[in-house]
């Protein structure tokens, strides 16, 4: 059954799939309530809630017997720090270039799961990113991955490119040996963060990150992350791409992770001036649209402020007077860092 569920994974378009049992990650609420406690998840307040969902899978579905972990990878076909430094161009991380992965991975593990349900019966329950299941983890002890120092899962078939979905089912199915770290002595993931957001090896101050920042953050960014930000307008796969692993990293296999052309460096002259009704065409279906028009713009501007392009002092200094205050207050940084008294 198991060799048959892993065939199936591959033919829905999976790269990987192993198998864990629920309580295979013992350690996680010791850590979760460390990195809560500490403040380092910064104002995603939805983290503190249900943290004994998040941090216990039992807790979550006591019934659900085995936790089937899935990798799928999106490998750029692009060099994705190429566009770092260009400053009349924006860096939008890999991930987001194309279609909403939330979408197209849960229509997966939710054929796959059909698929369980009718070859061997039991009850299924699949996750991707956005219920409170501790994936990364699940995912190290299924053999998936390990989790390197930049927290992120790393697998020695996949790389770093690669999104993780789970299927809880009621089912007893032969577990994966966990995988063991190979991280070894590198840190190159901790030597290219621009922010210093990891205060040691595996841990990581959300509010130093700019994934965070530009994503997760409301309002202004404080004043002495801004510069830091450099181009970076929606995420940052700096750590991702520094890993050595990735000479391993497989070719995304769906088309829909490709990125679009005009978001590997789009121009931050045509983005500042997006209204919401434009923002809304531009990056329908895309991840992007969930943080909406101003905090995007927002990102925007201190990219502008980050140019050294007098050619955009125009563009922000058109924003200053933006009814939403934290565009205004970018825009006016902008045009004062572009154009100091």
């Amino acid at each position: 059954m198991k060799a048959r569920l892993i065939q199936q994974a591959l033919a829905e378009g999976f790269d990987a799939c192993r198998i864990c049992a629920p309580d295979a990650i013992p350690q996680v609420p010791g850590r979760l309530a460390a990195f809560l406690e500490a403040g380092r998840h910064g104002q995603m307040r939805w983290m503190e809630e249900r943290v004994a969902w998040r941090g216990d899978p039992q807790a979550l579905w006591p019934e659900a017997k085995s936790v089937i972990v899935l990798g799928e990878s999106y490998t750029p076909e692009h060099d994705p720090m190429a566009v770092i430094g260009q400053g009349d161009r924006g860096a939008i991380s890999v991930y987001a270039q194309n279609r909403d992965y939330h979408d197209l991975v849960k229509k997966r593990l939710k054929r796959l799961a059909r698929w369980l349900i009718a070859e061997a019966g039991g009850e299924v329950k699949v996750f991707v990113d956005t219920a409170p299941v501790a994936e990364k983890p699940l995912g190290q002890a299924a053999g998936l991955g390990w989790q390197g120092k930049h927290t992120n899962l790393v697998s020695r078939e996949l790389g770093s490119w690669f999104f993780i979905g789970s299927i809880f089912t009621t089912l007893e199915l032969p577990v994966d040996a966990p995988e063991v770290d190979h991280c070894g002595s590198c840190t190159a993931c901790q030597d290219v963060c621009p922010t210093g957001a990891f205060p040691a090896p595996y841990q990581l101050d959300a509010r130093r990150c700019i994934s965070y920042l530009t994503i997760e953050h409301h309002g202004p960014v404080d004043e002495d992350l801004r510069a830091m930000l450099g181009n970076r307008i929606y995420g940052c796969d700096d750590c991702l791409a520094a890993c050595p692993w990735n000479k391993f990293a497989v070719e995304a296999r769906e088309v829909r992770y490709h990125a679009r052309d005009e978001l590997i460096a789009p121009r931050l002259a045509e983005l500042a001036v997006l209204d919401d009704a434009a923002f809304r065409a531009m990056f329908s279906g895309s991840p992007i649209k969930r943080i909406g028009r101003d905090r995007f713009v927002r990102n925007v501007l201190y990219a502008i402020g980050n140019s050294g392009d007098v050619a955009l002092a125009g563009v922000a200094r058109g924003l200053c007077d933006d009814p939403d205050p934290t565009v205004a207050d970018a825009a006016r940084w902008a045009v004062a860092r572009i154009e100091p008294c």
